[in-house]
Formats: structure tokens, C-alpha cells, sequence
């Protein structure tokens, strides 16, 4: 527990550092990509550098174990001496699917480290049961439940799992903007890059099968055209109602980008099978791209003014500056100047003392060829302190202008004008009855 709830912390520091620079914004490509659904992330920045289709509901196919990789090591707190043997009904029911499997056989006894690497490098089908039935307490369904419930906590609306492998369903769905999420949490989780950027793992021993990526991208010796030497993992995917799949990532230069191509084709028009799989050869373009075309550039710094805003009940001051909260940088085309973002200032008329240093006063809208970039909140750059004369005189316009004053005045008013009434005639009353009293009395 207090792994997962580290693993989440951080997690959330990250993003919610990254908020105020969250946005999105597609450049034009040197290329048409082919998968339905394409996303990439630049995750120094949190900046969506190109977004197609990326909120469509898609099936993720055998992406799927990036969660279950995320439910499994948070709910396990030794992964080395945690060993599992594997159950034989577990291994005969992917019988007849289709699955891909990493070779695992009935009665062997695993490491939890042992059946990630068989998870993630080799995509084993067999090992996401494994997994599933041991954290899951033999009840998978119990396992499924963790996953949907993990994805709600990091904010992915349109995803749905109904097994821990990706096998289809029809109610087994994602979006690649969740799936982007999903992945950039699991990057900040123990081990996950490391096991996800193996082109081979020799775990299972020297003298047993090595276990071999699926993943060309990174795979020097096998990956032929897919292989891009700045790739970093991290998970395919494939099913017929899937298509080809892939999130991968990749770092050069000191830039870290996320990518996630869901649906390449598998047939053409003609229902002839398509050879090359276009969810590495579009991330491979996407990345080549990104890598020579965006440059992130500094636009705002804290120390400089972005605005004014005037001031009430100070002493000898009518305007206070306005700041960024934090500093903020964007991705943009190489060739553009970060003169070339628009910034428009959103700020009340006025603002009354006492005011501190890096309270908030209003935002900065930046927006360049008409895309917004991001909301930045502006903050007082100084303290002001508040005049007691200038206040007092103010809170008393102020009661005098209210509602409930003007309401008040009115009803007193009119209780004085009722009791002058009341009293007019009351007198009048008392002066009728002494005349009939004196007039009785004369007769």
C-alpha cells in the first residue's frame, strides 16, 4: 500500500506540475500517417504535439498489459522472492484463442520479476493470467475490477477492460489520449522503463529460451526498417479488430516524447494482407518529424511583467504588476520566435489590499495561429498593505451601498412613518374622546 500510494503521489506531482502547460496543438506533418488513431506527447512539456482521432474509442489489444503491468506492481511488494507456481487450468484456457503466449508451462514456479519480463517484453498472454489470478486472489474478474478503477483515478473517461490481455471484446476499449495517461503513470513506476526498452531478456536463465521483444522499433538486430536507435519500448498490440498497435517512446536531444498508434491496417481494400506494420512506421515518422521540426522555446519568466491591474485601500500605490505564477515553455516550430505567441490578459477591474506576493489575480491566455497553448495564472509580484482609514471609509460606502442597508433603511423608514401614523391617530382618537367626555360633562 504505501508503494502504490508513493507511485501515485509522484505521479500526481508530475501532472499536476504540467497542468498550466497542458495543450494541444498540431503542427503540419511531412507525411499522412495511416493509423486510425495516432497521439504524440512531448513529455517535457506535457504539450499534445500532433492528436488524430485521439479520443476515439479503439481496442487496445495486447496494450492492455501496460495496466495490468501497473495493478501488478503496485499490489506486489517483492517482485523477486514472490514466487507463483503456475496453475495448469490457467495455461489451458487461452487454448484455441489465438494468444500470444511466452512459453510458460504448468507447475513451473516463477518470480513475479520473471513473469513481467514475460509480460512485457515477449507479450505473453499467459503470463497476464498468471499475474491476474495471483493478485486477483484466483478471481480475475477481481483483477479486471483494479484496472477499471485505476484507470478512473488517472482521469481515462473512455476506457473499459474486461480481461488483462487485450484478447478482443467488445467492451474492451480505449482512447490513445488514455492510453498516453495510462502509460506516462506507468513510466513512474518501478522498473517499467527498464523492462519495456529490453530488445532481450535471458531471466528465465542462460540455459533456457531468451525472451525477444515484439517490439521492432527497438531491436537492432531484428527490426529492419522499423528500428529507430532514439526508441525506448514500450508495448505492441495486435488483433484483427485491433489492427497493428503501439506505444512507444522516444528520446533525443534532451526531448522526451510519448507516442500511441492504435489501428493500423492489417488488409487492404481488397482484403489482402498488408505487410508492413504502420503503427511503428508512423511513430517512426512522427518522431523524426517532431525531432526536427518543434523546439521548445521560453515565453513567459516569472520575473517579468505580463500586466498591471489598479489597486484600492493602499497607501500611495494605484497599480500592482502582475507576474507568472511559473515560468512556461512551449513546443513550437523551430523556425518560429516565441515573440509569435498572442498573449491576452484576463484580470479584474480593480483589486483591494491587502494583497500578498504570488497571490493569484488572473490568467494569461497564450495562443499562437490562433491554437491556445495554455491558461497561466498571473500573480501579484509584491505585497501591499492596506490603508485602515482608506478601508474604513470604504466599508462603510459599502454598507451604506448594500442591498440588505438600502433594505433596512427602508423598512425603518417605514416603521417610523407607521409609528408616526399610528400615533397621529391615537392622538386624535384621545382628543375626540376628551370632547365628548367635557361635552357629556357640561350637559
Amino acid at each position: 500500500m504505501v508503494k502504490k500510494f508513493i507511485s501515485f503521489l509522484l505521479f500526481l506531482l508530475v501532472l499536476i506540475s504540467s497542468l498550466s502547460s497542458a495543450f494541444a496543438s498540431n503542427f503540419s506533418l511531412n507525411f499522412t500517417p495511416t493509423c486510425e488513431a495516432l497521439y504524440l506527447v512531448n513529455v517535457d512539456t506535457n504539450t499534445i504535439a500532433f492528436n488524430k482521432n485521439g479520443d476515439k474509442r479503439m481496442y487496445p489489444a495486447s496494450l492492455t498489459k501496460i495496466m495490468t503491468y501497473v495493478i501488478v506492481i503496485e499490489n506486489v511488494d517483492d517482485i523477486d522472492n514472490t514466487i507463483i507456481t503456475i496453475k495448469d487450468d490457467l495455461i489451458k484456457s487461452l487454448l484455441g484463442t489465438g494468444s500470444s503466449v511466452s512459453g510458460i508451462k504448468a507447475n513451473d514456479q516463477l518470480s513475479i520479476r520473471q513473469l513481467l519480463h514475460c509480460l512485457m517484453i515477449k507479450s505473453g498472454n499467459d503470463a497476464a493470467i498468471v499475474l491476474a489470478d495471483f493478485v486477483g486472489e484466483g478471481n480475475i474478474s477481481k483483477f479486471v475490477d483494479l484496472m477499471n478503477d485505476k484507470a478512473k483515478s488517472l482521469g481515462c473517461n473512455n476506457t473499459h477492460f474486461m480481461n488483462p490481455h487485450g484478447l478482443h471484446d467488445e467492451n474492451h476499449y480505449t482512447t490513445a489520449s488514455d492510453m498516453a495517461l495510462i502509460t506516462e503513470y506507468a513510466m513512474t513506476l518501478p522498473y517499467f522503463i527498464e523492462i519495456t526498452s529490453m530488445s532481450t531478456s535471458y531471466i528465465m536463465g542462460e540455459d533456457k529460451y531468451p525472451l525477444v521483444t515484439t517490439n521492432s522499433m527497438i531491436d537492432l538486430s531484428r527490426g529492419g526498417k522499423y528500428y529507430y536507435a532514439p526508441a525506448k519500448g514500450i508495448k505492441t498490440g495486435h488483433t484483427d479488430e485491433a489492427g497493428q498497435c503501439l506505444v512507444s517512446s522516444a528520446v533525443n536531444n534532451g526531448y522526451t516524447y510519448l507516442c500511441v498508434a492504435l489501428g493500423a491496417p492489417t488488409k487492404d481494400a481488397n482484403g489482402n494482407k498488408i505487410q508492413d506494420n504502420y503503427a511503428m512506421l508512423d511513430s517512426k515518422e512522427l518522431y523524426k518529424w517532431a525531432f526536427s521540426t518543434l523546439q521548445i522555446k521560453p515565453i513567459l519568466n516569472r520575473k517579468n511583467m505580463v500586466g498591471e491591474v489598479n489597486v484600492k485601500l493602499a497607501s500611495n500605490r494605484d497599480t500592482l504588476m502582475l507576474v507568472p505564477a511559473d515560468d512556461f515553455s512551449a513546443l513550437l516550430p523551430k523556425e518560429v520566435s516565441s515573440s509569435s505567441v498572442d498573449i491576452q490578459v484576463e484580470k479584474p477591474e480593480f483589486v483591494k489590499a491587502p494583497i500578498k506576493a504570488g497571490q493569484k489575480i488572473g490568467t494569461a491566455t497564450l495562443k499562437y495561429a490562433n491554437v491556445e497553448l495554455a491558461k497561466v495564472d498571473l500573480v501579484a509580484s509584491e505585497d501591499i498593505e492596506r490603508n485602515w482609514i482608506l478601508f474604513s471609509i470604504d466599508f462603510i460606502g459599502n454598507v451604506i451601498s448594500s442591498i440588505w442597508f438600502k433594505i433596512s433603511l427602508f423598512l425603518a423608514i417605514s416603521l417610523i412613518i407607521l409609528y408616526i401614523i399610528l400615533t397621529f391617530n391615537y392622538n386624535k382618537k384621545n382628543k375626540r374622546r376628551s370632547k365628548r367626555k367635557m361635552h357629556i360633562r357640561y350637559k
